[in-house]
């Protein structure tokens, strides 16, 4: 099994430098790049089937299309790379950063390169201070050794890099909000259109990407469209970061083919649940996704099966509920994340996350009353889809609307009898 994107990290050796990067074929893929035309790198790319890793699963390369091109293009561009991983449950870029910084950073250079970009910036998670330290160090040794700077490789292309630390807050996820943040502004989310890639960074032409996503073109451009769509199992190409978290025996990020089973995820990677416990339930990719069952366990994991089945992979880091955990604690809990990290921008997502958060702790304290059910629905499907700025709140509505479905003879339990039935289990 191929895994271009951990093969050759170590975690117990710390970040590679350019010289080991070097050694194993890094930075090879800048001089294909160069001596092709932008607009040829980013067909290669969307020929390759890359969709975005971030948890859109948007198409990189027709993304990447999108941004101007041409004599009558502006002449300053950006490249912004997304490494805010603040999805709870979601620990796959932070493999990447502190493992392999220089395979992120070549990357970008073919990126920004595709889009003629001119500056480039990493902005990273607050709390990620041993990704800064590789990632600043690396980029030190980049300059060293000429792929980043003036003239690059003895080229007329020249490229600016920074990494910048982000003050914290969920939404700096959101590529808009990111961009105000990066600006110094609040980190609110804009208005689209005009989106990023005509009007970005300052007003200009911007493209954000994942890490994760951006960690792959190298290898796409070292050997090609056909190669990468070869390593996926089902619809989707290449391999993908998946992870398991919560009460199983081997939590952790594993690097598979796109479209392997989330039941050979959760029981050959992940190890199945810890002894004494079994399944009850599982969100698919981070606390913004749908609760899904054991009957979901075949589904192929990767975007384009979960989007056929109803639903969403998002980072394709599973978080797993067992059966001697609270549903409505989980729940709960997770919407106490969502109402803090909201940037109050937008009122269904500033007041309704409120309720919502104020409405379930009610019922787990065994104070709920049988219609806090049906205000509890009415806020799912207000902060759903279309209703709210950003999909801040849709997101937190996934959870709380399947798991009120799911668990609905818990919630009701929890209300007539005034406890939670696990409370003696943690005691």
């Amino acid at each position: 099994m191929e895994k271009p994107l951990t093969h050759h990290i170590d975690s117990n050796k710390g970040p590679l430098t350019i010289a080991e990067w070097e050694a194993i074929g890094g930075y090879r893929s800048l001089r294909t790049a160069f001596q092709s035309a932008p607009k040829d790198i980013i067909k290669m790319i969307s020929d390759s089937g890359l969709m975005g890793r971030g948890g859109a699963g948007f198409n990189t390369g027709f993304k990447m299309g999108a941004v101007p091109q041409g004599e009558n293009a502006p002449k300053t561009k950006y490249l912004i790379c997304n490494a805010d991983e603040m999805e709870p449950g979601t620990f796959k870029d932070r493999w990447l950063l502190e493992g392999a910084p220089h395979q992120l950073i070549e990357g970008m250079i073919v990126a920004a390169h595709a889009i003629s970009a001119t500056c480039a910036y990493i902005f990273l998670r607050g709390e990620y201070k041993v990704a800064q330290r590789a990632l600043e160090n690396a980029v030190k040794e980049a300059y060293e050794k000429g792929y980043l700077g003036k003239n690059i490789l003895g080229t007329d292309y020249s490229l600016e890099f920074h990494v910048h630390m982000s003050a914290g807050r969920y939404i700096c996820g959101e590529e808009t909000a990111l961009i105000n943040a990066l600006e110094g502004r609040r980190a609110i989310p804009r208005a689209k259109p005009p989106f990023p890639q005509t009007s970005g960074l300052w007003g200009k032409p911007t493209l954000v990407q994942n890490v994760e996503t951006l960690s792959n073109l190298s290898h796409i451009v070292n050997n090609g469209p056909a190669w990468f769509k070869s390593l996926g199992l089902a619809n989707d190409a290449g391999t993908k970061l998946f992870g398991v978290s919560g009460k199983v025996k081997t939590p952790g990020a594993f690097e598979l083919p796109m479209g392997t089973p989330v039941r050979e995820i959760f029981e050959k990677y992940g190890g199945g649940m810890r002894d004494g416990l079994k399944f009850k339930a599982f969100l698919p990719g981070g606390a913004s996704t749908d609760f899904l069952l054991e009957s979901h366990l075949d589904l192929p994991m990767e975007y384009t099966s979960f989007a056929k089945a109803g639903t969403r992979m998002g980072t394709g880091q599973m978080i797993v509920l067992d059966d001697q955990t609270c549903p409505v604690g989980m729940i709960l809990n997770l919407e106490k994340f969502f109402k803090q990290e909201s940037c109050g921008f937008c009122t269904p997502c500033r007041d309704g996350l409120s309720w919502t958060a104020r409405t379930l702790d009610a019922i787990e304290c065994g104070k709920g009353e049988m219609r806090d059910i049906e205000i509890l629905q009415r806020h799912a499907r207000l902060l759903g889809p279309g209703n709210t700025f950003c999909a801040l709140a849709p997101g937190a509505a996934s959870p709380l609307a399947t798991g009120l479905r799911i668990f609905a003879d818990e919630f009701e339990e929890h209300i007539r009898e005034k406890r939670c039935r696990y409370e003696n289990l943690h005691r």
